[in-house]
């Protein structure tokens, strides 16, 4: 496990490089992200554990970042100012563009996987929010009516991007479909709804509604989304179903998930970073052959899905997790409010 420490400046994302398997980028805060300056490190792997290659200050807190599918050296990063500024590792100092639409703190980014000439934003303000790197302006706003907290391109289509907000519902647009009263808006799934009833068993109550904070496309299955948030639940839904309910519940986490990141390597496995200090690695059972069994003992359970191991080297809250596209499958790095970025091997916590 490699360690670096952000001094002075708590972890609020971290990336790895889509173009580099040695090169992070950690979007961080001052004072836990509620008042003063940011700043965003980019950090090289090396044979001598974790160096700073350069960094970045910011006026206000940063509290997420997406590498440019399009250009190795720029980064865009979401600020607690409502801006959004692009950088360019190979200068200095100052973003090569900057933003300022949402009213808002921003609160995530993400480069388009598929078209990689656009990026989204989601806000407090209750807006996404499509941005062209070549363009002073916003292309698109699609309004959410609710505090967002997660946004995201599909990896398999260009057109196609999710949400998940603070009303409990997860969120689909289509840039192919006319605007008309929708703004693009195709689906709207309450995130709170009851699993499906099994048979012998009672059907399940709902669930009240809480605060949706992160969700994530599946890399293999185009159609699956994992999303989590306060209610210390994780759960993947298939959009194809979207009155089904949720597919898989995975339930552990003691205090509220922050972060859920699929496996690029293996369509079943995901990684998720909570506020109870640790970060897990999932099975939501689809490669098991055991889909909607329960598990003994947790009757939220659903899907057939476990928790195969937990790292828990942090020692506040961990807000970001992210697995690296090369190599030997099952590197990630994690940061937190603790300072410190980690790199870690998920193999080696597989059953701990």
């Amino acid at each position: 496990m490699l360690e670096f420490r952000t001094q002075g400046f708590n972890g609020y994302a971290v990336k790895y490089s889509p173009f580099f398997d040695s090169r992070l980028a950690v979007a961080t805060s001052a004072n836990f992200g509620l008042v003063g300056n940011g700043r965003l490190y980019i950090l090289g792997l090396t044979a001598n554990g974790i160096v700073v290659e350069k960094w970045f200050d910011t006026q206000d807190s940063l509290y997420d970042l997406s590498w440019s599918e399009a250009h190795e050296n720029q980064v865009v990063v979401a600020a607690g100012d409502g801006s959004i500024k692009l950088f360019d590792i190979g200068l200095d100092e100052f973003p090569v563009q900057s933003w300022q639409e949402h009213k808002r703190e921003v609160f995530a980014v993400h480069w388009n996987l598929v078209g990689k000439d656009t990026f989204c934003s989601s806000s407090w303000d209750g807006c996404i929010k499509i941005w062209s790197p070549h363009r002073d302006d916003s292309l698109l706003t699609l309004p959410t009516h609710s505090c967002t907290y997660s946004a995201a391109y599909s990896p398999h289509s260009a057109s196609i991007l999710s949400a998940v907000s603070s009303d409990s519902h997860l969120r689909i647009f289509d840039l192919r479909t006319p605007a008309s009263v929708s703004n693009h808006l195709t689906l709207s799934i309450p995130l709170h709804a009851p699993a499906p009833s099994r048979p012998g068993l009672p059907p399940q109550s709902g669930i009240p509604p809480t605060e949706a904070l992160t969700h994530d496309w599946n890399k293999y299955r185009d159609s699956v989304i994992a999303a989590a948030g306060v209610d210390r639940l994780i759960r993947t839904f298939d959009i194809r179903s979207p009155g089904q309910g949720p597919v898989a519940i995975l339930p552990g986490h003691d205090y509220a998930v922050r972060k859920v990141a699929w496996s690029p390597h293996l369509p079943d496995v995901l990684l998720s970073a909570s506020y109870d200090m640790t970060c897990r690695v999932w099975t939501d059972g689809s490669a098991l052959g055991v889909g909607g069994e329960e598990r003994p003992g947790n009757p939220m359970a659903l899907g057939g899905g476990r928790e195969l191991g937990r790292m828990g080297r942090h020692t506040e809250f961990v807000i970001g997790v992210d697995w690296c596209l090369f190599g030997a499958e099952g590197w990630c790095a994690s940061c937190g409010w603790d300072e410190r970025v980690l790199v870690w091997d998920v193999r080696a916590i597989m059953g701990s």
